[in-house]
């Protein structure tokens, strides 16, 4: 079995509270003060009988830096399905939201997304199965353990929109093209897939001819254009708001 550390204390915190992993033991600083989130997961891990074992900073450092005197051992990401999505939807009673990420690279811009997608409610993260990032104890840092809380999966993404579209989900491709429509100008309130694409190159073509609608973000200043996790943060919003804020 594949096992990985997941440090800082917010990730540690989401992937014990979200109990989707496997978890094998907790690795402590030494002499570290126990209070605020790390005495919570100090006593969640009481709770869940998980082993805490403690060791000299050195050590934890030699695993991970900045890992904020703490390390999880756990067992790899737990990736959904499509199906586990549509499922997702219907249970909670609700237009679809999905979040379609086409070849990210960086890490922090996607944590950045992931983290607003689960705060604004998306039913589900779709990766490509090549030249993507994936989800990292970085990602998982970065994201603030918000991964662990989101239905995540890789597949092939030409595939998974028309199956997106044979649920009657209507696919927007966020696009700085000149030919793009503004996005406020277009309802977000339906069934909706949201494709974001990678940094510099954007969204691959054969993606981008999948998609129903391109629209790019009304912008006023002299730069170009916003960086993914940005403008799709700002979509991901505005998509709510259109909602109600429900």
């Amino acid at each position: 079995m594949t096992r990985e550390w997941i440090y800082g204390r917010n990730p540690v915190f989401e992937v014990l509270r979200a109990e989707r992993r496997q978890i094998f033991r907790l690795l402590v600083v030494d002499g570290i003060q126990v209070k605020g989130q790390l005495a919570k997961i100090l006593d969640m891990c009481h709770q869940k009988k998980v082993l805490v074992e403690t060791a000299p900073r050195t050590a934890l450092d030699q695993i991970q830096p900045g890992n904020q005197g703490l390390l999880l051992e756990t067992s790899a990401y737990p990736y959904a399905t499509l199906l586990d999505m549509f499922e997702c939807y219907e249970r909670r009673l609700e237009s679809p939201l999905i979040l379609v990420l086409d070849s990210l690279q960086d890490p922090q811009n996607f944590g950045t997304l992931l983290r607003t997608a689960e705060v604004v409610g998306v039913h589900g993260v779709l990766l490509p199965l090549r030249r993507t990032t994936t989800v990292t104890p970085a990602v998982v840092n970065a994201s603030s353990g918000a991964t662990e809380h989101l239905l995540i999966t890789q597949l092939n993404l030409a595939q998974a929109i028309q199956k997106l579209k044979d649920q009657d989900i209507w696919v927007i491709g966020l696009d700085s093209s000149t030919h793009a429509e503004k996005l406020d100008k277009k309802s977000l309130r339906g069934p909706l897939a949201l494709v974001i694409g990678a940094e510099g190159q954007g969204i691959r073509p054969l993606v981008r001819k999948s998609c129903d609608h391109l629209l790019q973000l009304p912008m006023r200043g002299n730069i170009e254009s916003l960086n993914a996790a940005v403008a799709g943060s700002i979509a991901l919003y505005m998509a709510w708001e259109m909602r109600g804020y429900s």
